[in-house]
């Protein structure tokens, strides 16, 4: 019997078509023939739970050692990378949920705060658009910007194509060492993949085509702008992390794999202080005005990657933490990016135990979890005693969250949520674990750098939280479970997305550009597993802190 294949989907199931030859490909490729992309994040190799499917009839045959499956409890969570349709299986029938898809409309935050007063002096005078673009390693946005005012006239926002080839800056470096070609696909993926649709959209937006946009700036991180310019990362994965460019670059359109504009178009690449501190980071210590304060003040971006900058008087120390991309959900059994159907608030409650959940969108069914909601958790289960300060859950509460704990061969796990269909909702030991190092590196990043600049905590005049995590996370909660260990609430200001602030400003105020370069030349990159103090510092906040209501952690 040949095999065909039933995909159910929220929006219904469908037969898909079968080729010759389809039956031997990895499910992520078959269902991506079929406009269906799975959340390839991790470079489909398997080593996370983006792309898990559930097997509800016929057999699928194992990539590597043609191992047999069928549905059962062992197909419930297949990671569809790894698997293909069995050769003579019969009909095969699929359940992807919601989570798996990478269609989920991203909640990206496009708005910012600007702390720094600008002229109108845009860096080409001769047009009246321009567009600004945050380069981020998971998420893009483009902004149109009228010159004559600088007011935003369009704007759009996405997941970066370049998704498919890893989730972090690391998984995509490796794609080039392993493959020459890569890097040009690479290119194609932001470029005419990423930027390009979401160029025409936003100027759908403000009534105008390409064409009539003269310039562009783009701040992102490092390696972003490597893989845009199309210059070879592979020095950045490998010690001392040689970066091609730090500087100011300036390219035509078509050097970036871009088309619009006329002959004189230009695209600038905005500074950037090192190769893991990149010109995503510059723009929001100028944009916020950090640049320009007196301190002890302090930049915190967490995001796919986490970055950090202190300032005390004219010095500016800065480091990125290796804190992954947990998160934004990856790694974790119901983790996922903020969309529409992810949990984003989570509250709980002893006696009688209870938990609620706000999700983005507002509709009844949760398909995963998004960080803020993670940040929530790790403050509301220490507090009402579920969490020992390990991360495991204390067995003195286990009889009163009765059935919404369960064990099996990988540990305990919390049903937070019905979910959706089969797929409940769980929250895990494992997935405590990966958050605990998340937020460990980054308070420890924290701890660092603030010993550099031989301040504390309780000194630091403003904390500038940057990003679309930072706008939606609760400072309260943040502080409470150590992620920002020491601070109060009243201490930490949100300022969106800066990245995309900073480039607003070089495309508007020219003169902004070198006071961008001026703080990259000004910021002392700190290796932070270099410091003598890091492991203990990182082994000591991989702790939960004790609960205190004075609203400092």
């Amino acid at each position: 019997m040949s095999p065909c294949l039933r995909v159910t989907t929220l929006a219904g199931t469908r037969e898909l078509p079968l080729a010759p030859g389809d039956p031997a490909v990895p499910l992520t490729t078959l269902l991506a023939r079929h406009e269906m992309r799975l959340n390839t994040r991790c470079g489909a190799r398997g080593l996370c739970h983006g792309c898990e499917v559930r097997l509800t009839a016929g057999q699928l045959q194992h990539q590597t050692n043609a191992a047999i499956v069928g549905p059962g409890p062992d197909a419930e969570a297949l990671r569809a990378c790894q698997w293909h349709l069995a050769a003579a299986g019969g009909p095969v029938g699929l359940e992807v949920p919601a989570r798996s898809l990478l269609r989920h409309a991203p909640a990206v935050v496009s708005t910012f705060r600007i702390g720094v007063p600008w002229a109108r002096d845009p860096l080409r005078s001769d047009t009246r658009y321009g567009a600004a673009v945050d380069l981020g390693t998971t998420t893009v946005v483009v902004v149109v910007c009228e010159l004559e005012s600088g007011a935003v006239v369009g704007e759009a926002a996405d997941f970066n194509a370049q998704i498919a080839f890893g989730e972090d800056v690391l998984t995509r470096i490796q794609a080039c060492t392993a493959d020459e070609s890569a890097a040009g696909r690479l290119q194609r993926a932001v470029a005419a993949g990423t930027i390009a649709p979401l160029l025409a959209q936003a100027c759908g937006a403000a009534r105008i085509a390409p064409a009539d946009v003269g310039v562009m700036t783009v701040a992102g991180n490092t390696t972003m702008l490597h893989l845009l310019a199309g210059a070879d990362p592979r020095g950045l994965g490998v010690y001392p992390f040689t970066p091609v460019f730090l500087e100011h670059r300036r390219l035509a359109p078509r050097e970036a794999g871009l088309v619009f504009g006329d002959a004189a178009a230009e695209v600038h690449l905005l500074p950037g202080p090192s190769a893991y501190v990149g010109a995503d980071i510059a723009a929001g210590v100028v944009a916020t005005g950090l640049l320009y304060a007196d301190g002890p003040v302090l930049f915190v971006d967490v995001g796919t990657n986490g970055e950090i900058v202190a300032k005390v008087g004219d010095r500016l120390v800065g480091a990125a933490t290796a804190a992954g991309p947990a998160f934004e959900g990856a790694g974790l059994t119901c983790g996922m990016r903020a969309a529409t159907g992810a949990i984003e608030r989570l509250r709980l409650t002893r006696d009688p135990f209870a938990i609620d959940c706000r999700l983005i969108g507002g509709g009844p069914r949760a398909i995963g979890v998004c960080g803020s909601a993670y940040v929530d958790f790790l403050w509301e289960a220490r507090r009402v005693g579920l969490l020992q300060a390990n991360g495991r859950f204390a067995d003195t509460f286990l009889d009163q969250a009765g059935g919404a704990i369960v064990a099996d061969r990988f540990g305990r796990r919390l049903r937070v949520h019905a979910g959706t269909g089969h797929r409940p909702v769980w929250i895990s030991e494992v997935d405590i674990a990966h958050l605990l190092q998340a937020k460990a590196a980054i308070a420890a990043g924290i701890q660092i750098l603030l010993e550099q600049l031989q301040t504390t905590a309780a000194q630091v005049k403003r904390v500038y939280l940057a990003g679309g995590f930072g706008r939606h996370l609760s400072r309260e909660h943040a502080i409470g479970c150590g992620l920002l260990p020491g601070f109060t609430a009243e201490q930490i200001e949100e300022v969106g997305n800066s990245s995309l602030a900073g480039a607003v400003l070089a495309l508007n105020d020219r003169s902004l550009l070198g006071e961008m370069a001026r703080a990259c030349a000004a910021i002392e990159t700190v290796e932070l597993n270099q410091q003598p103090g890091f492991e203990d510092a990182f082994l000591d906040h991989l702790l939960l802190p004790e609960p205190r209501t004075d609203g400092r952690g």
